[in-house]
């Protein structure tokens, strides 16, 4: 989000929201504008290739080696003793992250909308961070869903047997909802997200996004493959919601070599005169 620059700064408050979320959403789908960003997106396919070959050969062969072992190692579906593990997976469920990233962007718009000046610029700096995050598990879960339901794999023990081989493409129930993992997808795609923006946080996200998909193992919710399909196809579509924000100068920039880093300096720089203000006698 920026701050609006087109709209009297005496308008009623009803047109300042209106303006905000307006240009909260314009902002996303303007001409990308970063003098590099055709050398960011020949590493973000160099990286996406890689990552794409070596995930598919890992789920090949956890499939073939490794899955019908795991599944069997666990304990049944359902034992009453698992249920703080039922409750820690939720922390990775796309509907309740997207809930709360959502909240968080409709409470600050309307918060914004009521200030001026740099605290709103402050605030909508921040907005753009919370559209970068909303958007990379939205866009991943979306395309985790669509490949849910054209593999059709069944979950562990679907059809009363431990069989990882158990495909009904275009089924669409939740029984055949297996890979990829929609868990790991929301837990890494938040977690690579996180990292881009927060660098120091990357050791703790990416542990959160672990305990996630074993907790989904331990359930029989998954089998090991799904959960590494998953944590490729959220890390890879978090990496391309990650581009296209770079790509319009949307709280990123990109280095002559195709990195893209965050514009953190800039926002806590912003921050520490905010407060130095707010400060003042």
């Amino acid at each position: 989000m920026r701050a609006p620059t087109d709209i009297a700064p005496h308008a009623g408050y009803p047109a300042q929201l209106l303006a905000v979320s307006w240009q909260a959403l314009a902002q996303l789908v303007r001409s990308p504008s970063h003098s590099r960003r055709a050398e960011a997106a020949r590493k973000l396919a160099r990286h996406s290739l890689w990552l794409a070959a070596a995930g598919a050969a890992l789920v090949i062969v956890l499939m073939v080696a490794f899955d019908q072992t795991e599944i069997l190692l666990m304990p049944p579906r359902g034992t009453p003793s698992l249920w703080p593990i039922r409750i820690l997976t939720d922390f990775g469920k796309d509907e309740y992250i997207l809930s709360v990233l959502g909240a968080a962007l409709v409470v600050l718009a309307l918060v914004a909308a009521g200030l001026r000046g740099s605290r709103r610029a402050l605030l909508l700096g921040f907005g753009t961070r919370l559209q970068f995050l909303f958007l990379s598990v939205a866009v991943s879960a979306f395309v985790a869903e669509i490949l849910k339901y054209v593999i059709g794999r069944g979950r562990p023990f679907v059809g009363g047997k431990a069989n990882p081989f158990n495909f009904v493409p275009f089924e669409g129930t939740g029984a055949y909802a297996s890979l990829p993992s929609g868990h790991a997808v929301a837990a890494f795609a938040l977690a690579f997200a996180v990292s881009a923006l927060w660098p120091r946080l990357r050791v703790f996200m990416f542990t959160y996004a672990i305990v996630i998909v074993l907790t989904r193992l331990v359930l029989l919710a998954h089998h090991p493959s799904d959960v590494v399909a998953g944590a490729l196809v959220g890390t890879v579509g978090a990496m391309a919601v990650h581009y296209w924000f770079a790509a319009r100068k949307l709280g990123f920039a990109i280095r002559a070599d195709g990195t893209i880093v965050p514009l953190s300096g800039t926002f806590s720089d912003r921050l520490k005169r905010v407060a130095h203000r707010a400060s003042a006698p």
